[in-house]
Order: C-alpha cells, then structure tokens, then sequence
C-alpha cells in the first residue's frame, strides 16, 4: 500500500477548522484524522457529530474518526450519518467489539479498531479480519504534541506481521508523536497511514511545507 498521511486537526486552531481542513486538502494531505474525545475516555473534550458533518461538507478528503469515548457503540450512527469515512473504537471502551464493528460496516463505514499504548497486541488481535483500518496509539490518548512513545515500533511490527500472516488488506495507522524524523522507521516498521497534527498544523512555514517534509523523509 501507497503510504497515507493523515493531519489531525486536533492541532489546529479549533476557530478555523474548515480553513485548516482546507490548508491539509491543498497541502497534499490523504485524509484528515479527526479525534473524538468525551472527557471520561481521555481527559479532554473536542468533537460532536455536528463538527464532523461541517468537516465533512467542507473537503472532499476522507473523514478518518477515531473515538475516544466510553460507550462508543451508543454513538456510531450518529458519527456515521455525520459523514466519517473511517470510524475506529478502542477495544478498552467497547462493550461488545463485535457488534460495534458489524454496526459500522453495516452503516457502510469501514470500521476501525484501535489500543492504547499500555494494551498488549494480544487484545485487537481477534478482530483483525473484521476491520478495515487498525490504529495504534504512540502517545497516551488525550492530547497533542506528545513524545514518540517508542515501544510502539513493536506493536507496529508484530500487526504487519499478523496482517500478512492472515493476508489481510486493513490499513495499519499509527498517532501521537509522530515527524519527519521518525515517520521513516514507523512506515518501515509496516504502517500504512501517519497521524500528524502538531508536526503540521505548528510548523511555522505551514501545512504545505510540513507535509512535503514527510514526503521527502520518506523518500529518503
């Protein structure tokens, strides 16, 4: 697969959202990561099914969603009519993963699975024929510009090798902490998509100039 970059406006200017949506679609971006948060999951608060359906009216780029929730399953059809291309549950906040799962691609939204960084491998991997896009977690979920959390490298690894094992085709993205710098050894690691948000939406020449140093980081 072709590598995907992935600007999380939750680095944004959360007073602009259309224009910087905008800003990634112009400056090459492949989808916009977009974080949902409800202040129990993760100690913070961002984004209602209201401002997923403005984004969604505003760019043509897929709406990646990642739901930061407790109860997620409560709240798939409302994201999903919202306009999400991607929606991904994290196997902690799920009652019933299954069922989450079949309710997403039933709704015809390719449903995602995803773990924070102190959950073992071991626990999304029941799920992985039943997801079009698995997401590991490189900083503790909650907010932005975090370190690199390096141990996720393994996590990476050991799903590309699941995934292969089982010649599945899901996406295999990873968020949080995430530059130039180190976009080389994750994408070497085997993920398929990188989050970014404060490496684009904080670098001071711009989104454009942001994304294409990943695109040349990862030519190298």
């Amino acid at each position: 697969m072709e590598l995907k970059l992935a600007p999380s406006i939750l680095s944004a200017d959360f007073g602009r959202l259309a224009d910087a949506v905008l800003a990634a679609e112009r400056a090459g971006a492949d989808w916009i990561h977009v974080d949902v948060m409800d202040g129990h999951f993760v100690p913070n608060l961002t984004f209602g099914p209201k401002m997923v359906a403005d984004l969604h009216r505003a760019t043509r780029l897929p709406l990646d969603v990642h739901l930061m929730i407790e109860r997620p399953d409560a709240w798939v059809d409302r994201y999903v009519d919202a306009g999400a291309s991607y929606l991904t549950v994290h196997v902690e906040a799920s009652r019933d993963v299954p069922r989450a799962l079949q309710a997403i691609r039933a709704k015809g939204v390719r449903p995602g699975i995803t773990l924070n960084p102190e959950t073992p491998v071991e626990a999304i991997l029941p799920y992985l024929a039943a997801v079009d896009l698995v997401l590991v977690m490189s900083v503790h979920p909650g907010f932005g510009g975090q370190p690199f959390i390096e141990s996720a490298l393994d996590k990476v690894a050991r799903l590309r090798a699941a995934l292969d094992e089982r010649t599945l085709t899901a996406e295999l993205e990873v968020d949080g902490g995430i530059k130039p710098e180190n976009a080389a050894r994750i994408a070497a690691a085997g993920a398929t998509v990188l989050v970014a948000g404060s490496a684009v939406y904080e670098d001071p020449a711009g989104p454009k100039a942001a994304l294409a140093k990943f695109r040349a980081a990862l030519r190298r």
